[in-house]
């Protein structure tokens, strides 16, 4: 892992920090994760292989990113400004959830450029996963699964607390 690498790993984490201090649910405070996660995309993603096993790879780990997200969204706490607009406050859970997925993708990128690639490459051969460009898009798409998944949950459930006064139109 270079330091670049280290440092969007902890930025990406570090994401959970606006969450658990509370954020208010407007446009730039949805698209942030959004476009972190973007970032990390560009800069990664050489291409997104499609052959042998790797789509079933990247339907597990969208699974997984959108189970992850799912239960942060759901364990994350709303509340109402005094304007009226939603306030979405990470909790314990939701922030453990956060963690979770974000360190463990880190996590996976540390063991494979120190000592586990060969545990990887082998369980690529045996399970048709073409190499590491699959497994970048689909830590990738697991990423972006789970920031989705997080923002709907969020956004939706915001509706509800949000006075209509407060909800922009289109939003």
């Amino acid at each position: 892992m270079t330091t670049t690498d280290y440092i969007i790993s902890a930025a990406l984490i570090l994401l959970v920090i606006p969450q658990i201090r509370g954020t208010r649910m407007t446009l730039l405070h949805t698209l942030a994760p959004l476009a972190a996660v973007a970032a990390a995309a560009a800069y990664y993603l050489k291409s997104f292989p499609t052959e042998g096993h790797d789509l079933r790879l990247d339907a597990v780990t969208v699974a997984a990113g959108a189970a992850l997200g799912l239960a942060c969204g759901a364990a994350t706490r709303l509340g109402r400004a005094a304007d009226g607009v939603a306030i979405a406050r990470a909790g314990a859970a939701a922030a453990l959830l956060w963690i979770v997925g974000m360190a463990a993708r880190a996590g996976f990128e540390f063991w494979a450029t120190h000592g586990g690639a060969g545990g990887i490459a082998r369980f690529s051969r045996d399970h048709l996963i073409t190499g590491a460009d699959a497994w970048t898009a689909a830590l990738l798409l697991m990423a972006l699964a789970q920031v989705v998944c997080r923002l709907a949950v969020v956004r939706v459930r915001a509706r509800r607390v949000a006075t209509p006064a407060a909800i922009p139109v289109g939003a």
